[in-house]
């Protein structure tokens, strides 16, 4: 017998096989598995036959015997599932097939989805309407028009990806590395007031550690109308951080420089890992308390690129990392946890 017709009979036995599994019953399926790989069956005779056949062409025999072996297999145990597995004596064992099925775990989000879940709900009760953007941005959107200037770091290759192609005016075109890009889109195409959060994904060229990822999710949020405050400013964010983790919780804003705004403010609140105490705690580096928001008044140049009237309109703008908040929730340390797809760890979650 040469190779070719070692073929022929391997694709009769295949056909004759699952021809045959079609019509089976629960009766059938030992009687299956013994005439076509039991110790005598066909398949197993024709294995034996290899032998005779020199090394390359076992080589290619082989591995075709080897699955189909595994395909009939596969059937069989598929049959027995479906009928009950049968004993030597031909009869079913105890095998209710009445019964339920047994319970498989079940698949939740994400806990990075969870969390933009969380936030965006809080926010949709204060009046926020959800808008989303492009995550290829041109240099107008990403910074000229958020008040950055040229020298500003931000705009360094070492912190952007820049793509090697320009839009149809001319300017670079790159990855978003903020969701603020929303706010002067959505400024220029609706009128104020305006409430508004921006959740999504955004790129920075950052080292991966245990709090920076090139890649991760920031929710912007800002908000436009006639006489405008620090103080509306507070209390809508006082608001949404203790919905989130309790009316107990404090809060600090502090003193801080964002091109966009002016005030600025970061906002902090107690390590949730330390309880605020201050030592070596590796999610506040000691200090008790962790940043989670910055925050502060919309700049009058920002108002005057999307061509309101800074006079008339006042507003203001805030920005939080989502895996930040995520880590806060989730008790998390390290926020490459979130990114390892780890079922042990996140069956935890």
């Amino acid at each position: 017998m040469n190779s070719t017709e070692w073929k022929e009979k391997l694709s009769f036995i295949r056909n004759d096989f699952f021809n045959s599994a079609i019509k089976s019953n629960s009766g059938d399926i030992s009687a299956l598995e013994t005439e076509y790989i039991g110790r005598k069956g066909f398949l197993t005779f024709l294995l034996k036959d290899l032998k005779n056949f020199s090394l390359e062409e076992k080589k290619i025999l082989g591995p075709l015997g080897n699955t189909l072996k595994a395909e009939i297999t596969d059937k069989i145990s598929e049959l027995k599932n479906k009928f009950g597995s049968l004993s030597s004596s031909g009869l079913k064992n105890d095998f209710d097939l009445t019964l339920s099925a047994r319970p498989y775990p079940k698949g939740s989000l994400h806990p990075i989805t969870q969390t933009i879940n969380k936030m965006t709900e809080i926010f949709l009760k204060l009046g926020f309407s959800v808008a989303e953007g492009p995550f290829i941005e041109n240099e107008y959107y990403n910074f000229e028009a958020l008040n950055i200037p040229e020298d500003h770091s931000s705009r360094d290759m070492h912190d952007t990806f820049y793509a090697s192609i320009k839009d149809s005016k001319n300017r670079n075109l790159l990855l978003r590395t903020h969701t603020s890009p929303v706010q002067i889109r959505t400024m220029e195409k609706l009128k104020p007031p305006l409430r508004v959060i921006s959740p999504g994904r955004v790129f920075r060229r950052d080292a991966i550690d245990a709090s920076h990822s090139f890649v991760f999710y920031q929710i912007e949020g800002f908000y436009v109308d006639k006489n405008v405050s620090m103080a509306d400013l507070k209390w809508t964010l006082e608001t949404f951080i203790k919905e989130l983790f309790g009316e107990k919780v404090k809060l600090r804003f502090r003193p801080s420089y964002f091109p966009f705004v002016e005030p600025g403010a970061g906002v902090v609140m107690p390590c949730v890992f330390c309880s605020g105490q201050k030592g070596t705690c590796p999610g506040c580096k000691g200090t008790g308390w962790i940043e989670v928001l910055g925050a502060g008044t919309i700049h009058p140049k920002v108002l005057k690129y999307c061509g309101y009237d800074s006079d008339a309109w006042s507003g203001f703008a805030f920005g939080a990392g989502v895996e930040r908040f995520a880590m806060l929730l989730f008790g998390i340390k390290d926020m490459r946890v979130l990114y390892e797809n780890d079922l042990r760890i996140l069956k935890q979650l």
